[in-house]
């Protein structure tokens, strides 16, 4: 799925991708809609037929040859770049060595998380986080995933997807909270600042931002729709949120399905 962000006040909108087409799901709220996986996948990276998806929507070699795919993807702070053992120095030198950012955001409850900031405000959406704040920013993926180990000793790094999709999410004050945080752990964001310098990590003064989706209802008992187990999934449309389509039967996260052919009914 697309999503563009939405004004203040306004819901992200979302599209359906459907070859090189784009299916406004905003406006399919309170519709019926059929989805129909064909049987089919096939490899988002080198277009090959695949029985499995690895990954999100590749092959099993292309799974084990992209350093998109590394295990350092997930963990950053298992960069192995310079221990010249990168699968793609090339690639990672254009995604992991450029500026990233810290983040709380308040999805199923307060979490951090990191991201590239060109990725700002996308991956929050992503998330399905209604609210987020950038609190600091470093210079490389690698920097980020060990500031974000020193967060996850007071805060955790996940999102409970049930209480997240079905609205259970309170308000936070999350300037608060990351003064609260920043003053636990100055002593270890200084053993980092004095390893990688002390401008590698930047303290922000960001505002936190609020955040929309168009739902109409949310599910009050979470059912998951997954295509391995039924090839057809249908329902009215009843709302959009981070990956996941809300519909009156169930929901369903697209994201897991990345590679499969479906066809729209």
């Amino acid at each position: 799925m697309a999503i563009t962000p939405g004004r203040a006040g306004e819901a992200a909108d979302y599209a359906l991708c459907l070859d090189e087409a784009r299916l406004p799901l905003n406006a399919r709220l309170g519709q019926p809609l059929r989805l129909i996986w064909t049987g089919a996948i096939a490899c988002t990276h080198c277009g090959r037929a695949t029985k499995k998806s690895f990954a999100q929507g590749h092959c099993y070699p292309c799974f084990k040859r992209l350093a998109s795919c590394d295990t350092c993807i997930m963990k950053p702070e298992t960069c192995h770049y310079f221990a010249g053992t990168c699968r793609e120095p090339e690639w990672a030198e254009r995604h992991c060595f450029q500026p990233h950012v810290v983040y709380l955001a308040n999805s199923s409850g307060l979490k951090v998380g990191i991201t590239r900031r060109t990725q700002v405000p996308t991956r929050w959406l992503d998330q399905g986080a209604i609210q987020a704040l950038p609190i600091l920013e470093v210079d490389t993926r690698q920097q980020s995933g060990f500031v974000e180990m020193l967060f996850k000793e007071e805060v955790s790094d996940r999102t409970n997807w049930r209480a997240m999709l079905k609205g259970e999410v309170e308000p936070m004050d999350l300037a608060q909270e990351r003064d609260r945080l920043l003053a636990r752990l100055e002593g270890g964001l200084a053993n980092l600042r004095e390893r990688f310098g002390a401008d590698a990590i930047r303290e922000l003064n960001d505002t936190p931002i609020g955040l929309d989706y168009p739902v109409l209802e949310f599910p009050r008992k979470i059912v998951s729709h997954n295509f391995d187990k039924a090839a057809e999934v249908a329902g009215t449309l009843m709302g959009v949120k981070g990956q996941y389509l809300i519909l009156d039967t169930g929901v369903i996260n697209l994201r897991k399905f990345t590679g499969y052919e479906v066809e729209l009914g």
